[in-house]
């Protein structure tokens, strides 16, 4: 998985080099890269590694009630530690009509897989089964960090919150995208 992931984000940051004008490649010769390209490319690949044990480290479970059903994902208020319970557990998405109710007086901890509180936004869902999620139904999963999200929740109220993904390489995939949006593209010379 890691090898895979390695030559995903090299692939990547040659394409994107590749797209933006700044390659000049010729048909019948391989592209070469200088010696800082190619510190470029494994910096970029240590800081995939860095961004994928940062979500390690910051995996959440989010366990709440569905407030807002999004084309790319769901709003939810975390922190019903109450749904952890048996048989609720052994599904991802429950209905409304499970009787639930938020903890008072919890703190989130820092640790991988504490139960994550406030209002989240949840992105890269598993395939629902049986039923699509809804307004007011309940959510239990593993999510990894992947920056914030902003919406609009009612009327012209804009909110920022914390953005989730089911995937860990869909989460690290982001935050990499974030951090490449803010820094020059990589260039091929021959």
């Amino acid at each position: 998985m890691k090898l895979n992931l390695t030559w995903l984000f090299l692939l990547t940051a040659v394409s994107t080099s590749v797209q933006s004008g700044t390659a000049a490649i010729e048909s019948n010769s391989p592209a070469q890269f200088s010696p800082s390209q190619t510190n470029r490319i494994l910096s970029i690949t240590e800081r995939a590694e860095q961004i994928r044990a940062q979500c390690i480290q910051g995996k959440r479970c989010i366990c709440g009630k569905i407030l807002k059903v999004l084309p790319d994902g769901l709003v939810i208020e975390s922190g019903y530690t109450n749904l952890l319970r048996s048989p609720l557990d052994r599904s991802w998405l429950l209905p409304g009509t499970v009787t639930a109710s938020r903890a008072t007086n919890l703190v989130e901890s820092k640790e991988p897989d504490a139960v994550c509180i406030g209002l989240v936004f949840l992105s890269d869902l598993p395939k629902p089964r049986l039923a699509k999620a809804k307004q007011y139904d309940y959510v239990i999963l593993r999510a990894f960090p992947a920056g914030e999200y902003s919406y609009t929740s009612v009327g012209d109220v804009h909110r920022i919150v914390r953005r989730f993904s089911y995937k860990l390489e869909e989460a690290v995939q982001f935050q990499l995208k974030m951090e490449a949006a803010k820094t020059p593209p990589a260039t091929v010379v021959k």
